[in-house]
Protein backbone atom coordinates (compact mmCIF):
# COMPACT_ATOMS: atom_id res chain seq x y z
CA UNK A 1 0.00 0.00 0.00
CA UNK A 2 3.04 2.39 0.62
CA UNK A 3 4.35 1.74 -2.68
CA UNK A 4 0.95 2.53 -4.19
CA UNK A 5 0.59 6.26 -2.81
CA UNK A 6 4.36 6.73 -3.75
CA UNK A 7 3.53 5.80 -7.13
CA UNK A 8 -0.10 7.68 -7.06
CA UNK A 9 2.03 10.81 -5.36
CA UNK A 10 4.99 10.36 -8.54
CA UNK A 11 1.93 10.17 -11.08
CA UNK A 12 -0.35 13.57 -9.63
CA UNK A 13 2.98 15.64 -8.99
CA UNK A 14 4.85 14.80 -12.25
CA UNK A 15 1.59 14.29 -14.72
CA UNK A 16 -1.71 15.26 -13.04
CA UNK A 17 -1.21 18.70 -11.63
CA UNK A 18 1.22 19.85 -14.67
CA UNK A 19 -1.65 18.89 -17.20
CA UNK A 20 -4.11 20.73 -15.03
CA UNK A 21 -1.80 23.68 -14.87
CA UNK A 22 -1.95 23.77 -18.86
CA UNK A 23 -5.88 22.98 -19.23
CA UNK A 24 -6.51 25.92 -16.85
CA UNK A 25 -4.12 28.48 -18.59
CA UNK A 26 -5.14 27.75 -21.95
CA UNK A 27 -8.73 28.18 -20.58
CA UNK A 28 -8.08 31.27 -18.36
CA UNK A 29 -9.86 29.58 -15.62
CA UNK A 30 -8.77 30.97 -11.73
CA UNK A 31 -6.87 28.09 -9.35
CA UNK A 32 -10.12 28.25 -7.17
CA UNK A 33 -12.45 27.16 -9.95
CA UNK A 34 -9.87 24.72 -11.60
CA UNK A 35 -9.20 23.16 -8.12
CA UNK A 36 -13.60 22.87 -7.14
CA UNK A 37 -13.96 21.68 -11.02
CA UNK A 38 -10.76 19.54 -12.52
CA UNK A 39 -8.66 18.77 -9.64
CA UNK A 40 -11.98 17.51 -7.96
CA UNK A 41 -12.89 15.30 -11.22
CA UNK A 42 -9.47 14.44 -11.79
CA UNK A 43 -9.44 12.98 -7.75
CA UNK A 44 -12.39 11.14 -7.62
CA UNK A 45 -12.31 9.37 -10.81
CA UNK A 46 -11.44 6.81 -8.84
CA UNK A 47 -13.74 6.49 -6.52
CA UNK A 48 -16.32 6.91 -9.91
CA UNK A 49 -14.59 3.85 -11.43
CA UNK A 50 -15.11 1.76 -8.05
CA UNK A 51 -18.67 2.58 -7.75
CA UNK A 52 -19.38 2.17 -11.66
CA UNK A 53 -17.65 -1.24 -11.05
CA UNK A 54 -19.13 -2.08 -7.70
CA UNK A 55 -23.06 -1.47 -8.94
CA UNK A 56 -22.78 -3.16 -12.70
CA UNK A 57 -20.26 -5.77 -12.21
CA UNK A 58 -20.26 -7.13 -8.72
CA UNK A 59 -23.63 -5.95 -7.92
CA UNK A 60 -22.42 -4.75 -4.63
CA UNK A 61 -23.45 -1.86 -2.45
CA UNK A 62 -19.51 -0.42 -2.19
CA UNK A 63 -20.80 2.28 -4.62
CA UNK A 64 -22.35 4.55 -1.75
CA UNK A 65 -19.70 3.38 0.78
CA UNK A 66 -16.66 4.38 -1.57
CA UNK A 67 -18.16 7.95 -2.34
CA UNK A 68 -19.21 9.22 1.00
CA UNK A 69 -16.05 7.35 2.63
CA UNK A 70 -13.83 9.23 0.01
CA UNK A 71 -15.49 12.91 1.16
CA UNK A 72 -15.26 12.01 4.52
CA UNK A 73 -11.38 10.73 4.13
CA UNK A 74 -10.75 13.91 2.00
CA UNK A 75 -12.37 16.92 4.43
CA UNK A 76 -10.87 15.48 7.54
CA UNK A 77 -7.39 13.86 6.72
CA UNK A 78 -6.58 15.57 3.38
CA UNK A 79 -7.23 19.02 4.82
CA UNK A 80 -5.34 17.79 7.90
CA UNK A 81 -1.95 16.60 6.12
CA UNK A 82 -1.88 19.43 3.92
CA UNK A 83 -1.69 21.75 6.86
CA UNK A 84 0.54 19.43 9.02
CA UNK A 85 3.51 19.37 6.44
CA UNK A 86 2.94 22.86 5.19
CA UNK A 87 5.52 24.87 4.83
CA UNK A 88 3.79 27.78 5.40
CA UNK A 89 0.98 28.85 7.21
CA UNK A 90 -2.27 28.68 5.26
CA UNK A 91 -3.98 31.32 5.16
CA UNK A 92 -8.03 30.67 4.03
CA UNK A 93 -10.36 32.79 3.92
CA UNK A 94 -14.51 32.01 4.91
CA UNK A 95 -15.64 32.72 1.10
CA UNK A 96 -14.68 29.17 -0.27
CA UNK A 97 -15.51 27.51 2.97
CA UNK A 98 -18.51 29.15 2.89
CA UNK A 99 -19.16 28.20 -0.87
CA UNK A 100 -18.55 24.61 -0.93
CA UNK A 101 -19.90 23.32 2.15
CA UNK A 102 -23.20 25.19 0.95
CA UNK A 103 -23.17 23.27 -1.85
CA UNK A 104 -22.53 20.18 -0.45
CA UNK A 105 -25.11 20.33 2.04
CA UNK A 106 -27.36 20.50 -0.56
CA UNK A 107 -26.27 17.99 -2.30
CA UNK A 108 -26.10 15.73 0.59
CA UNK A 109 -29.60 16.15 1.39
CA UNK A 110 -30.47 15.44 -2.58
CA UNK A 111 -29.04 12.44 -1.72
CA UNK A 112 -30.47 11.44 1.34
CA UNK A 113 -34.21 12.22 0.06
CA UNK A 114 -33.16 10.32 -2.83
CA UNK A 115 -31.90 7.14 -1.09
CA UNK A 116 -35.16 7.16 1.86
CA UNK A 117 -36.86 4.21 -1.28
CA UNK A 118 -33.61 2.84 -1.49
CA UNK A 119 -33.56 3.34 -5.48
CA UNK A 120 -32.11 6.68 -7.39
CA UNK A 121 -34.68 6.72 -9.91
CA UNK A 122 -33.28 8.35 -13.72
CA UNK A 123 -35.17 11.85 -12.66
CA UNK A 124 -33.29 11.49 -9.16
CA UNK A 125 -29.92 11.06 -11.04
CA UNK A 126 -30.78 14.19 -13.51
CA UNK A 127 -31.31 16.45 -10.44
CA UNK A 128 -28.24 15.15 -8.90
CA UNK A 129 -26.51 16.03 -12.66
CA UNK A 130 -27.92 19.13 -12.49
CA UNK A 131 -27.00 20.64 -9.08
CA UNK A 132 -23.23 19.81 -9.86
CA UNK A 133 -23.48 21.54 -13.73
CA UNK A 134 -25.23 24.20 -11.06
CA UNK A 135 -22.25 24.24 -9.19
CA UNK A 136 -19.77 24.50 -12.58
CA UNK A 137 -21.61 27.27 -13.68
CA UNK A 138 -21.96 29.05 -10.25
CA UNK A 139 -17.46 28.32 -9.46
CA UNK A 140 -17.34 30.27 -13.38
CA UNK A 141 -19.03 33.18 -12.03
CA UNK A 142 -17.68 32.92 -8.61
CA UNK A 143 -15.95 35.79 -8.27
CA UNK A 144 -18.02 38.16 -9.10
CA UNK A 145 -20.81 36.44 -6.54
CA UNK A 146 -18.64 36.72 -3.95
CA UNK A 147 -17.69 40.29 -4.40
CA UNK A 148 -21.30 40.71 -4.60
CA UNK A 149 -22.06 39.22 -1.32
CA UNK A 150 -19.03 40.49 0.63
CA UNK A 151 -20.13 44.12 -0.62
CA UNK A 152 -23.67 42.94 0.96
CA UNK A 153 -22.64 41.62 4.31
CA UNK A 154 -20.29 44.81 4.68
CA UNK A 155 -22.55 47.90 3.60
CA UNK A 156 -23.83 48.83 7.08
CA UNK A 157 -20.51 47.90 9.32
CA UNK A 158 -19.49 50.75 11.25
CA UNK A 159 -15.97 52.02 10.78
CA UNK A 160 -14.58 53.83 13.10
CA UNK A 161 -12.56 56.95 11.79
CA UNK A 162 -9.79 58.65 13.74
CA UNK A 163 -7.93 62.04 12.73
CA UNK A 164 -5.25 63.77 14.01
CA UNK A 165 -6.39 67.50 15.74
CA UNK A 166 -4.08 70.36 15.99
CA UNK A 167 -3.31 69.94 18.89
CA UNK A 168 -1.59 66.13 17.71
CA UNK A 169 -3.82 64.44 19.87
CA UNK A 170 -6.20 61.33 18.16
CA UNK A 171 -9.54 62.17 18.09
CA UNK A 172 -12.74 60.48 17.11
CA UNK A 173 -14.50 62.20 13.91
Amino acid sequence: MIYMFIALAVVCDEFFVPSLTVITEKLMISDDVAGATFMAAGGSAPELFTSLIGVFISHSNVGIGTIVGSAVFNILFVIGMCAIFSKEVLNLTWWPLFRDVSFYILGLIMLISFFLDNYIQWWESLLLLSAYLTYVTFMKFNVQVESWVKRKLNRNKVVKVTSANSEGKVGCV
